[in-house]
């Protein structure tokens, strides 16, 4: 069974991987940029839907408004962008943002940034997949109604294409993300040809008219207005999320890493403000439509549309209108938007992990987040992003519009301390700075993360202020849930640490006067005799074997054999008139501790190594119960014995390995 396992493991991620190749898994700009920028590309597919289905509810005039909406968005994209790059030449090490709030703000405000982007990384995955799943049944009409079905597949797949290591998925998913980002630049040059051109059709859903809400007859005006103005800008930030990623993945560019993450970060502000402007202007040209309700905020000639009307996202209606007349086309840019939505969620795959093993590292997580796989991946943070995201798509029924509430707020928690902390960071280094030059370029790079604190900060009050009733409360929850976690793991940790640390009396006690050997005995066989030799073969200083006795006969027949093999190892029976096994051994170890309370006492215990599961049920089970109880008794070492069964032969998983000269050496 064990063998199948394995080579099943080795069919999906590969064969292992030496530490000392870990250089060879780092990745150079050109695959960096696919890597670690897919989420806050790919976010073009569905912030600017974000933005027209909000403004939609006040109505058609209200939508001529988005490129303004956008235009804003790209604004704070740009500084964000720029804050960052500060960012990632001051602190290289990968902590981002939880680094330069810990180093700044203190561990609590460092805690809380990591509690953020922790909760924004699950959401990443699960509205960046959802949203790709709804791109795929666009595409694909059989897929309709198995979103969610699809969403799960998608993680799984994902899942395994980066236990198998960042270097070798980021291959796979730099092609993609390149016709991702040719094929948008495509809609975007052919578009704005044809609009000049005179020749641009109107999109599918150009024909329907608006139905606004109640409260939105007279359009955008008064408070309601600049509410919803706000709530759409909210809902488009939802493109800045991914931007953080490159700061906490600089150890896994080449080197010069700082220099490298700077320049990733610089394609990536440019690429997506982009792509958001040519979106959002292609769709008021094209009369694009797109509402949370089609058969409630659509009609057509009056009549309100039917139920089943499927709504096309933004970006398939734009492709389908530019590449009229040739289907092929259209069919690339979902299914590739479809794909690169899927691939946005590798960001968090790969943010994730490494932020999570710095934490296990401080003391915030549990060690094994710090581990990595044989793969060199840091597998535990990856199948723990991999179920809480599945959990999330599943509660949500994969519906992107119901997740996006849940989204931006966290990262931009992150981003607000984060330029916070810089400022900080460089107002301390300018006092010790004598250099002129180096304080020129100090200042204006505390101009940037200070017009970036005041941006992000501002944008995070939007967020909250809009998204708070709508599901940011849940994140909000969320954050503080796993604040306190980690700081009760942190605590855990930094208490086992003192109770372990030597003191001035340890070193006197670390060795104990005598040492009183135990052999549990339950029939004289081999399994016993080895426990007897290897107890004799540690040298203690009183040894004796110890049996219960439960039945007059089988006491009798064992003290005859003990005795006819005339070993020089008394053997104690033990009383136990209700029959427990148990009991009567705690008893009588916590007896020969009281006797002798620097005395160290160990129990040796037979056990049966078995190969197959249903014969673990057969045996060992007293053992098991003994060594459990044994475990909490103070001055007290179990040694287990083990005896392996013909049952065992193959099981070790190292037959047919070489050995050096004179056997394995341990």
């Amino acid at each position: 069974m064990s063998d199948i396992a394995d080579a099943a493991k080795r069919l999906l991620l590969g064969r292992p991987v030496r530490s000392e190749n870990l250089g060879h898994t780092l990745l150079p700009k050109r695959i960096a940029l696919p890597v670690f920028a897919s989420d806050a590309l790919s976010s073009v597919a569905y912030a600017p839907d974000e933005i027209l289905l909000t403004l939609a509810v006040a109505g058609i005039a209200a939508t001529t408004l988005s490129p303004w909406v956008g235009l804003a968005v790209v604004v704070v994209l740009l500084v964000v962008v720029s804050s960052y790059r500060q960012n990632v030449r001051a602190y290289p090490s990968g902590g981002g943002d939880y680094e330069v709030a810990t180093t700044n703000l203190g561990p609590k405000a460092g805690v809380g940034v990591a509690s953020a982007l922790l909760v924004d990384y699950v959401l990443t995955v699960a509205v960046s997949i959802s949203s790709g799943a709804q791109y795929a049944a666009s595409a694909l009409p059989f897929l309709r109604g198995h979103e969610v079905a699809v969403a799960v597949g998608l993680v799984a797949l994902l899942t395994v294409m980066n236990l198998r290591g960042a270097r070798e998925s980021g291959s796979v998913f730099a092609v993609l993300t390149y016709c991702f980002m040719f094929l948008v630049g495509l809609v975007g040059v052919v578009g704005t040809a044809r609009y000049f051109a005179g020749n641009l059709p109107l999109a599918e859903s150009a024909g329907f008219d608006l139905v606004p809400a109640q409260v939105f007859d007279e359009g955008l005006t008064g408070i309601a207005g600049a509410f919803l103005l706000a709530r759409a800008f909210a809902s488009g930030c939802a493109a800045l999320t991914g931007v953080e990623a490159i700061s906490n993945g600089v150890p896994a560019f080449r080197k010069p890493k700082s220099r490298n993450a700077a320049t990733t970060l610089a394609l990536l502000g440019v690429l997506s403000a982009s792509m958001i402007m040519m979106i959002l202007l292609l769709a008021q040209a094209t009369g694009v439509r797109y509402v949370m309700d089609p058969a409630a905020e659509l009609t057509v000639g009056g009549r309100a549309l039917p139920e089943d009307y499927t709504q096309h996202p933004v970006l398939s209606q734009l492709a389908a209108a530019v590449f009229q007349g040739f289907t092929p086309a259209f069919v690339a840019v979902s299914v590739v938007t479809g794909v690169i939505l899927v691939l946005a969620a590798n960001t968090a795959f790969n943010g994730f992990p490494v932020l999570g093993s710095i934490l296990a590292k401080d003391g915030y997580l549990p060690r094994q987040m710090h581990t990595r796989g044989d793969r060199l991946a840091f597998s535990n943070g990856i199948i723990t992003l991999a179920v809480a995201a599945i959990v999330l798509i599943v509660a949500f029924d994969a519906q992107v519009t119901r997740l996006i509430q849940l989204y931006i707020v966290g990262v931009f928690v992150s981003f607000t301390l984060s330029q916070l902390g810089m400022l900080r960071h460089w107002t301390r280094a300018l006092r010790k700075e004598p250099d002129p030059r180096e304080r020129a370029m100090m200042v204006r790079s505390r101009l940037v993360n200070g017009v970036g604190f005041v941006l992000t900060a501002s944008v995070l009050v939007i967020v909250l202020v809009t998204k708070f009733t709508h599901g940011a409360w849940l994140t909000l929850l969320a954050m503080a849930v796993l604040f306190v976690l980690m700081r009760g793991i942190r605590q855990h940790y930094e208490r086992v640490s003192e109770e372990l640390a030597l003191d001035d009396t340890s070193a006197a006690r670390a060795l104990p006067s005598r040492v009183h050997a135990v052999v549990l005995v339950s029939k004289v066989h081999k399994p016993t005799m080895r426990a007897v030799a290897y107890a004799r073969a540690s040298r203690p200083s009183v040894l004796e074997a110890v049996t219960v006795g439960v039945d007059p006969a089988e006491i009798a027949d064992l003290r005859s054999r003990w005795e006819a093999l005339d070993l020089p190892v008394p053997l104690r029976v033990l009383d136990s008139p209700f029959r427990e096994i148990t009991r009567p051994i705690l008893k009588y170890v916590r007896s020969v501790r009281r006797e002798s309370p620097r005395d160290l006492v160990v129990v040796y215990i037979p056990e049966y190594v078995v190969g197959h599961w249903w014969e673990q049920l057969l045996h060992n089970q007293s053992a098991l119960r003994l060594k459990g109880r044994l475990l909490f008794t103070p001055g007290v070492v179990v040694a287990s014995v083990p005896w392996q069964l013909e049952s065992t032969g193959g099981q070790t998983g190292l037959e047919g390995t070489s050995y050096p000269p004179g056997g394995p050496r341990y």
